[in-house]
């Protein structure tokens, strides 16, 4: 199954769960960047609010927004019990702390998953394991590889396959060439999010049967979206970019709005 056919038939069961709800969940998402890349990530998060039968408002703040303002307006949507899921749009300018913004967001509200006391699953990783788990992907005793280590992707998808009882390793860019064409050789899964376009090429070995998970949004030459990987490489699954784990991470984030809503 593809991951737009997948997306597609789990959008459907949310739409039924939210056409029997009383109340229908609300998110707010506080955008205050001046990015084409974001205003396309709000509008199709919006875009899957409306296809499921949520609500969702978004706040756009001007760049120049000063970081106390910025607090004061999270602080109101925390308090305003119509909100279920409340989001900000990274990245922020950079005379606002993200460390304060991920930490301001109410834990209850927090379907990004960002805050430490948050029980969401981050988004990225929730998508990628739900859909894995859908295609029939046996995780325990497999070997992962996790290319990347950021607080977003890399640590929490390393966290979520150790409870799914895959052997994780986690490599990044103070690992040596030699252990990265050892590691990615004997990996079952192997997922790649470091900003890197075309990192993983034939230079590297692949198991035939195993599959890759490319995170990476980057821009070829032409401007065209491409991802961390090489198209094509020699295994049984590679996830596309455009097209693949993007879509995957906005159908948890509407997971967990719904599991927000559901909660209070």
């Amino acid at each position: 199954m593809t991951i737009k056919e997948f997306v597609a038939k789990e959008k459907q069961a949310l739409s039924l769960d939210v056409s029997g709800m009383e109340r229908k969940p609300h998110l707010v998402i506080i955008q205050a960047n001046d990015s084409p890349a974001s205003d396309a990530y709000v509008r199709g998060k919006m875009r899957d609010c409306d296809e499921i039968g949520a609500r969702s408002t978004l706040c756009l703040l001007p760049p120049t927004t000063e970081e106390d303002f910025l607090l004061q307006k999270i602080a109101e949507y925390n308090a305003d019990d119509d909100v279920d899921g409340l989001i900000v749009q990274l990245p922020l300018p950079k005379h606002i702390s993200e460390a304060k913004v991920k930490l301001a967001v109410d834990p209850k509200k927090d379907v990004d998953g960002f805050h430490p006391l948050t029980t969401f699953i981050p988004c990225t990783p929730k998508g990628i394991v739900d859909y894995l788990a859908d295609i029939g992907f046996e995780f325990q005793g497999k070997n992962a590889v996790v290319l990347g280590r950021s607080e977003i992707v890399g640590k929490p998808m390393a966290k979520l396959l150790l409870a799914k009882n895959c052997n994780v390793t986690v490599l990044h860019s103070k690992t040596t060439e030699e252990d990265k064409v050892f590691y990615i050789a004997h990996a079952d899964l192997i997922v790649v999010a470091i900003g890197r376009l075309g990192f993983l090429d034939q230079r590297f070995q692949y198991k035939e049967s195993a599959v890759i998970v490319d995170v990476g949004i980057n821009r070829n030459e032409e401007g065209k979206l491409r991802g961390d990987a090489v198209a094509d490489l020699p295994v049984a699954v590679q996830t596309p970019v455009p097209g693949g784990v993007g879509l995957l991470t906005r159908l948890a984030l509407m997971k967990n709005l719904i599991i927000a809503a559901k909660n209070r």
